[in-house]
């Protein structure tokens, strides 16, 4: 590559302007690389390749071909880009390309087929491909002031998220995050038959993840897409929840919704609604006397941050435009909120809907923050 360190002809700030410019060209190549590689791993996922290493131990093109039902060359392809990737691992390189035997390494396989482990991250390449394959349709709704709904984006999305939130819904949520709010963990876990609203449920593992640690709660979910609710509902039944678990296709700012519930939850949701003020409303309507409202949204940073070294700011911002804000822009009038959802924000929203207080809780992560809302 042609630099300016060798013409010293060129003025210093056109020299200055020249390496800025390669190593913002690297970046753009090294982002590249990463897309396409995630590109790969969905075709892992989707053809059962990694299941198929991870069951059936190191293998050659032709045996993963046979394994999981593909062409001996697209095999060979695939396991090649793998192992330069660093995903997989060859212990001997220099054999013949169809010995080559390739071994899927049991911590890779943890992140990409554990659906129960805290580094389950197999899912996003899900929601990478969801949110691509509506590229033309996203230019236009940039164009329009239109958005995307939901249902638009198809199956990839809606078990994308719902896989992704999985370990979380299942885990510290009910493992730790519930039980540091002292009373509400004993509110579910004394009275008679407490109640919760799950609102925005998705594919309702945060649903299930209550009652499993609540055994006597019962919990209605809402959701008003049809594809996460007919997800939700078998998710619910293969756990065996029927009894205590009841999903809702209904809105949330729905004004028939009624109940009186000792917990509402809204987790990893206010950010994609078109009218977080009203579905805020709702929350504050469904507490009974001593009830609490729980939040779960993004961590942001508290403010905008130009060129910022935040790998999860920046991801945010990304995933904001190829999703989050085009779907809460499908229905107006709209908030357009998008992923970048600030504690301001939250704050804001929360007092409109007439919560007097909002507190930040105590508990850390990396990409989510909880709040409870004081009515």
């Amino acid at each position: 590559m042609t630099t300016t360190e060798a013409r010293p002809d060129v003025p210093q700030a056109e020299a200055g302007v020249a390496s800025e410019a390669e190593a913002f060209a690297g970046r753009v190549f090294e982002s590249t690389v990463a897309a396409a590689e995630v590109l790969m791993l969905y075709v892992g996922e989707r053809l059962g390749l990694y299941r198929a290493l991870a069951d059936g131990g190191p293998a050659t093109s032709t045996e993963l071909a046979q394994r999981a039902g593909i062409h001996e060359r697209y095999a060979r392809e695939w396991l090649e880009q793998q192992a330069t990737a660093g995903t997989l691992e060859v212990p001997e390189p220099n054999a013949d390309p169809g010995q080559r035997r390739y071994a899927f390494p049991a911590a890779h396989a943890e992140v990409l087929l554990d659906g129960d482990s805290l580094n389950f991250l197999g899912p996003v390449a899900r929601l990478v491909v969801g949110a691509s394959l509506q590229i033309p349709a996203l230019i236009e709704a940039y164009r329009t002031g239109e958005g995307v709904p939901m249902a638009q984006y198809g199956p990839d999305m809606v078990t994308g998220q719902a896989d992704l939130n999985r370990p979380l819904f299942l885990g510290p949520l009910v493992t730790e995050w519930l039980p540091s709010i002292v009373d509400v963990h004993e509110r579910l876990s004394s009275s008679a038959e407490p109640r919760v609203a799950d609102i925005a449920a998705g594919g309702a593992w945060s649903s299930i993840g209550i009652a499993r640690a609540y055994e006597r709660v019962r919990v209605d979910a809402f959701d008003l897409d049809p594809a996460s609710v007919a997800l939700a509902e078998r998710n619910i039944r293969e756990q065996g929840l029927a009894d205590r678990v009841t999903v809702h296709l209904q809105d949330a700012t729905d004004a028939t919704l009624v109940g009186r519930y000792d917990l509402v939850t809204i987790l990893e949701a206010l950010h994609d609604m078109s009218r977080p003020v009203d579905a805020l409303r709702t929350a504050r309507r469904l507490i009974g006397e001593g009830g609490a409202v729980v939040i779960m949204d993004e961590r942001t940073a508290e403010e905008f941050e130009p060129a910022t070294q935040d790998p999860v700011e920046r991801f945010l911002y990304a995933v904001s435009m190829l999703a989050c804000l085009p779907m809460s822009m499908a229905e107006q009038p709209s908030a357009a909120t998008g992923t970048v959802i600030r504690p301001a924000t939250v704050d804001r929203y929360a007092r409109e809907a007439g919560f007097e207080r909002v507190e930040v809780l105590p508990i850390e992560h990396l990409f989510f923050r909880l709040y409870r809302l004081h009515p």
